[in-house]
């Protein structure tokens, strides 16, 4: 297990957000924690203390009016630890390169891919081809409908019909290095992870998985180590003291460096 910082950004400022709560109308969504400090502020410090992997996401929709000072803030967080950080949020074969050339280690994708309900491998083919495998991560971010986990896209607004299970995560680790997977139900809330898709996650032999979602104590990372099978890296919001939170940041990593990865 290792700790993946965050660094998410919503109407250029750095926040956390409740993630089923994100409205492209009006650039909405409900807020837990508005920082003062920028994104570089918070890529310096990830990059002090030596954590990589971590990952910096646009929350504002390509075009609209916050977009740009989303776009600036993210750029702003690369220069300041180049290497150190990946970065999604609005990005297709035609931009990704350009944000590896600003910084970026790797790029994260999620609605490029997934289109139309389904997995446009047109697009997932092209994306390989810009950016090489090794540094595409997919973002296979989920809602659960009924009893399995369905992944979502558009800034976790639409659903599509593509379920996370070990064949679809096979498939797809195929064309990437990495995945990152928000529960996006219990994304922002800090009560608890969501521990049927942490077991179907830990249950995967494959490539790396950073969950993020829903983690508020040290009871949670250690039922996430359990469930997971000490698989899973992992990414805590709203809970961490940086964002407002109960959980000191250097006693998260602290935990997280006595509880060695596989």
């Amino acid at each position: 297990m290792e700790f993946r910082p965050c660094i998410d950004i919503h109407n250029g400022k750095v926040k956390q957000i409740i993630g089923g709560t994100l409205k492209d109308e009006g650039s909405r969504a409900e807020e837990n924690f508005v920082s003062g400090q920028d994104a570089a502020f918070y890529a310096k410090l990830y990059k002090r203390s030596g954590i990589r992997g971590g990952h910096i996401i646009l929350l504002n929709k390509e075009g609209s009016e916050y977009f740009e000072a989303t776009r600036q803030q993210a750029l702003s967080a690369l220069k300041a630890y180049p290497g150190g950080l990946q970065v999604g949020g609005g990005i297709g074969a035609d931009n990704a390169p350009g944000y590896l050339d600003a910084g970026a280690s790797h790029v994260i994708v999620t609605s490029y891919v997934f289109r139309d309900g389904q997995i446009d491998r047109n697009h997932l083919s092209k994306l390989e081809g810009a950016v090489g495998k090794e540094r595409l991560v997919l973002d296979l971010s989920c809602r659960r409908k009924g009893d399995d986990y369905y992944i979502v896209t558009d800034r976790w607004q639409k659903f599509t019909k593509v379920r996370v299970s070990p064949s679809v995560l096979d498939a797809l680790a195929e064309h990437c290095g990495e995945f990152l997977v928000h529960a996006v139900d219990v994304e922002g809330k800090s009560r608890g992870i969501e521990a049927p898709l942490v077991k179907l996650l830990g249950s995967w032999e494959g490539i790396p998985v950073t969950y993020a979602g829903g983690v508020g104590s040290f009871e949670d990372l250690r039922l996430l180590k359990e469930l997971g099978k000490n698989r899973l890296h992992v990414t805590i919001g709203s809970a961490l003291d940086l964002f407002g939170g109960s959980m000191n940041y250097e006693k998260v990593l602290k935990f997280i460096a006595e509880t060695p990865g596989k």
